[in-house]
């Protein structure tokens, strides 16, 4: 990676991020700016914030974009579940990029676990390991010794009934006025039943809830190593940056070869 300030954009259901990152030190090189994610959440609205975003930082060159959803060649939106149904088979990369700066889409889960593989918690992991992105919903990555399976979208399995992300995110913390102690018995599901499926060797936890880890991680108590995500909440714009350099180096946003560092 040999660019040194790439603009990192972070979609999610409540809020759009940005950060010039470090591709070389794996982290955010300015302030984070955020705007609250346009309601009704539609194409055309979110273009305006994403060049809010832009302009913000003055920058023109590549981009890397996470989005909540299934991403194909790093590009076509297939699945939106907490934004707008519009959103579904819009060329994003198309919609956001201009000639002086072309975009390249991720799914937000796989973006944060590229990251975290790369420079963070998943760094020299070998065997399986899963990122979760703990926010509105919940996203997920997948690596085994260091290869990743894109666009898992594991915050939608159905747990008793009803799809995970809508009992375990964080948002239902705020929904529902969940306290921690009533919120973490719905993550140790989660995390159970990830766990039945998948058998990693570790879980890396991300999202803005991971950054009071230290205050509900004694809650939750499963086999698996369970470890807050290095980079925090800014995982997804690292991950993100880190995204367009590897579609411009020949591989599909996500999938790149292997992720350094895994063992």
């Amino acid at each position: 990676m040999t660019r040194d300030l790439i603009l990192g954009v972070d979609i999610g259901g409540s809020g759009m991020k940005a950060a010039l990152v470090d591709l070389e030190q794996g982290v955010m090189a300015s302030k984070r700016h955020r705007v609250k994610t346009p309601r009704p959440a539609r194409p055309e609205a979110m273009a305006a914030v994403f060049d809010e975003l832009k302009a913000h930082f003055d920058y023109r060159g590549p981009i890397g974009c996470t989005f909540p959803g299934v991403i194909q060649n790093s590009a076509i939106v297939k699945t939106a579940a907490n934004l707008d149904a519009s959103w579904v088979e819009v060329n994003a990369a198309d919609l956001f990029g201009t000639p002086d700066s072309p975009v390249t889409l991720i799914n937000d889960g796989d973006a944060a676990g590229l990251a975290e593989m790369e420079h963070g918690a998943g760094q020299g992991v070998a065997g399986t390991v899963v990122m979760i992105t703990i926010g509105t919903g919940l996203g997920t990555a997948v690596f085994t010794d260091g290869h990743l399976v894109a666009n898992t979208e594991f915050g939608h399995i159905e747990i008793n009934g009803l799809d995970a992300e809508t009992r375990a995110s964080s948002r239902v913390i705020d929904d529902f006025g969940l306290s921690f102690e009533q919120w973490a018995p719905r993550m140790q599901t989660y995390l159970e039943t990830m766990e039945q499926l998948l058998w990693p060797n570790l879980f890396i936890l991300g999202g803005g809830i991971s950054k009071q880890f230290e205050e509900w991680s004694p809650l939750i108590s499963i086999e698996t190593p369970v470890v807050a995500a290095s980079g925090r909440n800014g995982a997804g714009i690292v991950g993100a940056a880190m995204a367009s350099v590897l579609a411009t180096d020949g591989h599909e946003a996500g999938q790149p070869e292997r992720a350094r560092g895994a063992g």
